[in-house]
């Protein structure tokens, strides 16, 4: 089974956040697909839902350079 999680981001603001961020949550095992948004600070991943793991796309965004967390 397919999810997709949200993720809040703080500190994107141009295309180039967004491709810094989806480039390093790409390389996280089980992200199938994912979007970012900087204008809305967002992160949309999705994958398998036993596979996905919150903390190592939390940490994929801290190298990065940015802060997210879980959107509710």
């Amino acid at each position: 089974m397919t999810e997709t999680r949200e993720y809040t981001v703080e500190g994107m603001s141009c295309a180039h956040c967004e491709s810094a961020v989806a480039e390093e949550v790409s390389a996280v095992a089980a992200v199938e697909d994912l979007t970012v948004d900087a204008s809305a600070g967002t992160l949309q991943v999705t994958g398998p839902a036993a596979g996905l793991d919150d903390d190592a796309v939390l940490a994929a965004v801290a190298e990065a350079g940015y802060t997210a967390r879980r959107a509710a």
